[in-house]
């Protein structure tokens, strides 16, 4: 589809069932969520364990096929621990799965497909034993990490690194540094005299952020009509 033929009182009463759905089946979940989080088709979050905290402004976007999962593993005295920071974007089929301690900073972007992981959940001889060996898992504030890529245990990724798409990062990653492969080497430096804007400056303002939105979907969708939207959905024409 083209355009989205949906009525604006309908896009907000997605939104507000949106809203309502998360607060109610999937903030419960967590032992922390902050204000400001934005779930997107919340209904294809999975969150299992204890000890999984977020800060505020959180945004997830998930899809049917692409669902997002947060787990921790609990076994004797061992617990799982995830915590993730403020501003933190959490793209569809990211996956995160804590035995001791991941922890992602400020401001970080997982792309779709994503995974990061801080054991190797069998013994490497004891194929019966679960967890095998386990280390903490860091993403300093800033990290990007690319659609597909995989952080393997015991990682650090420095504050503000690129991790490519697809790679696989099975060794620390310096600050300020885009690396990529299989395993993910550092490719080059970031250019230290280019500014750096954050996921934070979105947020400066939530008031003034929220008008603007609205202000975008009324230009979008204003003119829209409930029959227009259901005769794009019954009989699609070229165009739509």
């Amino acid at each position: 589809m083209i355009h989205d033929h949906r009525p604006l009182w309908l896009k907000n009463s997605f939104q507000a069932f949106e809203h309502w759905y998360g607060k109610h089946f999937i903030a419960p979940h967590f032992a922390g969520l902050g204000s400001g989080a934005l779930l997107m088709k919340p209904w294809n979050i999975d969150i299992f364990g204890a000890e999984i905290r977020v800060g505020t402004f959180l945004h997830m976007v998930t899809a049917k096929d692409r669902r997002v999962s947060l787990s921790t593993w609990h076994l004797g005295q061992q617990q799982g621990h995830i915590n993730i920071g403020n501003h933190v974007l959490i793209c569809p089929g990211v996956r995160i799965d804590a035995a001791s301690h991941i922890t992602i900073g400020d401001n970080c972007m997982l792309a779709a497909g994503s995974y990061v992981t801080d054991a190797d959940w069998h013994d490497l001889y004891d194929r019966t034993k679960p967890i095998g060996t386990t280390k903490a898992v860091t993403l300093h504030n800033n990290v990007w990490l690319g659609d597909g890529a995989t952080v393997c245990k015991g990682v650090t990724i420095g504050e503000n690194s690129i991790i490519g798409a697809g790679s696989v990062v099975a060794t620390d990653i310096p600050a300020n540094v885009i690396a990529a492969g299989n395993p993910a080497q550092v490719i080059r430096a970031l250019d230290p005299e280019q500014d750096l804007v954050r996921r934070e400056q979105i947020f400066k303002n939530p008031k003034a952020l929220a008008e603007q939105n609205a202000k975008i979907d009324q230009y979008v969708l204003g003119p829209n009509t409930f029959l227009g939207w259901a005769r794009a959905k019954i009989r699609p024409k070229r165009g739509d």
